[in-house]
């Protein structure tokens, strides 16, 4: 559990009670008026440059939404505020492209990113309540889900408060250039990683939410190698699945210290090796990885046989058999 030193009233705890309802905003936990006091999860702007609005999006108990559906409950006040601000800051930079995105503060797509996945969290926990219920059970949810989720939600309040992160940063975000469809919109997420991508405009963007940086530096070599330059689809697709994999890999869970020093909050990350000797991330398997990758290669059709055919150097549109990069634009795919 986090360690939690002279509480700030203001901060609002969703998890240690399960409150979910459309009752309450979902940032600060204040009753509502009404319930038609919601935001859109995907937010309408991004809704309307992508005709997402009847587009199917799959919950994790396989029921089918739209993108259009997922909303959370938020007060006007909020909204208004501080939810609209930020954005119409991530709306220009996105519709701009690369350069402009690469200005942005790195805390704000963080908190973008994670307000997000806290909404599609939030549906899906709401979902399964209501699933539970109706066969007569008590919701039931790992701790260590909890902890991840409870946390992401402390840290997205610094979105409404004066909150500061100590020293360290929660996330590891990966910026690319992408050769990319500029009406296509490419979205993944990890829920229990807490793990994102998208691939929209000329950009690639992929966070992991809650590492404390630890995934940055397990593939900084990499980031060195492609950072700045143009790639392919299938590249930072790559480039994805293997972020998703060793988020996957990584076997920490962050504990933090909530520190109130007057009016202002700080959050505290606990060194995360802590008692352990173990490293922080499990072993890559070829096996494994090539099936991440496979998912992420499936706009072109390439299976696990093919990509672990050497499971000492599975297939790469990154790097050639010599370790070197591979140009984007020598590439020829079937689109």
């Amino acid at each position: 559990m986090c360690i939690f030193a002279a509480m700030p009233q203001q901060i609002y705890y969703p998890f240690k009670k399960l409150n979910f309802s459309n009752d309450n905003c979902f940032l600060t936990g204040q009753s509502l008026g009404s319930r038609d006091e919601k935001i859109q999860v995907f937010p309408q702007w991004l809704i309307d440059r992508y005709n997402l609005a009847g587009r199917p999006f799959k919950m994790l108990d396989e029921s089918m939404a739209t993108y259009q559906d997922i909303k959370m409950p938020c007060s006007a006040h909020i909204k208004e505020k501080f939810i609209e601000p930020l954005e119409s800051e991530i709306a220009k930079a996105f519709s701009t492209g690369y350069d402009a995105v690469k200005e942005l503060d790195d805390l704000k797509l963080f908190q973008w990113a994670g307000k997000l996945l806290y909404g599609i969290i939030f549906n899906e926990i709401q979902s399964g309540i209501r699933l539970q219920h109706r066969q007569g059970e008590e919701f039931n949810i790992s701790q260590s889900i909890i902890h991840k989720f409870s946390n992401l939600h402390l840290m997205l309040q610094g979105i409404n408060l004066p909150l500061f992160f100590e020293g360290f940063k929660p996330y590891s975000i990966f910026l690319f250039k992408a050769d990319s469809d500029i009406e296509g919109f490419y979205y993944r997420d990890e829920i229990n990683t807490l793990t994102f991508s998208l691939r929209i405009n000329d950009f690639g963007l992929v966070i992991c939410l809650q590492d404390n940086g630890a995934n940055k530096l397990y593939h900084q070599e990499i980031e060195k190698e492609i950072g700045g330059k143009e790639l392919h689809p299938i590249q930072f697709e790559e480039f994805c699945a293997r972020v998703f994999y060793s988020a996957y890999l990584f076997n920490r869970l962050p504990e933090y210290n909530v520190l109130e020093v007057g009016d202002d909050i700080f959050l505290e990350a606990m060194p995360l090796r802590g008692m352990s000797s173990k490293p922080l991330f499990d072993d890559w398997m070829a096996k494994t990885y090539g099936q991440v990758l496979e998912n992420f290669w499936k706009p072109w059709g390439f299976l696990l046989f093919e990509i672990i055919k050497n499971p000492e150097k599975p297939m790469s549109f990154l790097f050639d058999s010599d370790g070197k990069l591979i140009n984007g634009r020598s590439i020829e795919l079937p689109s």
